[in-house]
C-alpha cells in the first residue's frame, strides 16, 4: 500500500509571517516566492503607472493605480494572495489598508524573457 503524502496548505498568515524583505504570492494555498525586480522592470512599472494615471485624470476618472507590493485578495478565503505589478481599481469599496478585496478592474504583470512557466 502506497502512502499518500498530504500537501500542506498555506494561508495569508504564512505570507505575513515571512521575514522582512521576502516576498511571495499565494495561489490556492501554494506559496510562490518572488525574486526582486530588476531596474528595467521597475522603470517599466513607473512609466506605465504614470501614463495610466495621467490618462485617468485627463478623462476625469476616479480609478486608483497601485504598484506592487500591493496585496490583492482574489477570494474571500485566506489561500489566495497576489501582488500584480500594477493594479487599477475603480471601485473604492474594494480598497482597504490591507489591499484590494476582489479582482481589480485591470492588472498588469511585467514578465521577463527568462521567467519560467509555473
Amino acid at each position: 500500500m502506497n502512502a499518500i503524502r498530504k500537501e500542506e496548505i498555506y494561508t495569508t498568515d504564512d505570507i505575513y509571517a515571512l521575514p522582512d524583505g521576502e516576498r511571495a504570492e499565494l495561489i490556492d494555498g501554494k506559496i510562490y516566492y518572488i525574486a526582486p525586480p530588476s531596474t528595467k522592470h521597475q522603470m517599466l512599472v513607473m512609466d506605465l503607472s504614470y501614463q495610466i494615471k495621467d490618462y485617468i485624470l485627463r478623462h476625469n476618472g476616479a480609478c486608483s493605480v497601485l504598484p506592487a507590493p500591493f496585496a490583492v485578495f482574489l477570494n474571500a478565503d485566506d489561500t489566495n494572495y497576489v501582488e500584480p505589478d500594477l493594479s487599477v481599481i475603480c471601485d473604492p469599496h474594494k480598497i482597504s489598508e490591507k489591499g484590494c478585496h476582489g479582482a481589480p478592474d485591470w492588472v498588469i504583470e511585467i514578465v521577463s524573457p527568462g521567467i519560467r512557466a509555473i
